[in-house]
Order: structure tokens, then sequence, then C-alpha cells
């Protein structure tokens, strides 16, 4: 059984960075820097939903990890995890009170966690408080897109799991 879950989550992570990287080739929706559908974290929450923290966690570091080697853009590994960590960090404590059919609602709050937590690393590095001015149009999007990713991951958890 073990095995068997090591391989369905091998198979996510390989989708979650597909996406990923199919995501790069689009042109961003908005001329907006920082400003990304984010289709990989879409596995990262029904991973979270469907196995839990750890798992979801590990799907996470190991998207991050190859998304930078293979794009070639290691600098963004930084702003990556500073987001990705907060963000699922807050998904975690909302699965707490969230009922299945409010997935998407966890997808909302960790998108605009994952903004800030990106412009915190980005304050951090650049020595520039200044970038908080950004918060706003970055909150904004979060809502937008995390909306988009929750709504779609709730729709793939409920087909993969009709129960929940």
């Amino acid at each position: 059984m073990k095995l068997k879950k090591l391989l369905y989550l091998a198979l996510l992570t390989a989708v979650s960075l597909i996406l990923f990287l199919v995501e790069n080739q689009i042109p961003p929706p908005i001329p907006v820097p920082g400003v990304k559908l984010g289709l990989g974290n879409v596995i990262v929450v029904c991973v979270l939903f469907l196995y839990g923290r750890r798992e979801a966690l590990a799907v996470l570091l190991v998207k991050v990890v190859l998304s930078a080697l293979l794009t070639g853009q290691l600098s963004a590994l930084a702003y990556s995890l500073a987001g990705g960590l907060l963000s699922l960090g807050i998904m975690c404590l909302l699965k707490c009170v969230l009922t299945p059919k409010q997935l998407w609602v966890g997808s909302v709050v960790g998108a605009m966690f994952h903004n800030l937590g990106q412009l915190g690393a980005a304050v951090v590095i650049s020595r520039t408080p200044q970038l908080f001015g950004y918060l706003p149009v970055l909150l904004l999007s979060g809502m937008v897109t995390g909306l988009f990713t929750g709504l779609a991951a709730q729709a793939v958890v409920s087909r993969l799991h009709p129960g929940r």
C-alpha cells in the first residue's frame, strides 16, 4: 500500500510540474510582474485534501526545486519556497475547519498568503520595504487566481473521491 501511495504522489508531482511548465509558456493574463494562475498549485491543494499535510509538503518542495532547476531560475527558488510554504501552512490550518465543499476557500486564502510570502521574501532579499506598496495588487490577484485553482482542485478532488 505504501508503494502505491508513493507512486500516486510521484505521478501527481509530475503532473504539477508539467502544469507549471505549460503555464510558463503562456503569456501572463495581465502584464503585472508576479501575477500567474498557479496551475501547478492545483495539484498541491488536491494532495493536501486527498492525502495530508506531509504529502502536500513533499509534492510542493519537489515541484519548487525541480521547477527552478528546469527553468534555470534558481534565483526564484527563495521566492517560490517562501510563498509556497506560507500558503501551505495557512491551508493546513484552514483544512481543519473547512468542509470538503469549501476547499476553494482554502485555495483563495492560500493564494493570497503565497503572494504575501513571495513579497516578503522580495523585501528581505532586496531590502526594499517600499515593495509592500504592491501588496493590494498581489492580494487581489491572489483572490482571483486562488478562486480559479481552488475550484479546479475541488472538481478534481470530488471527481477522484465522490464522497468528498
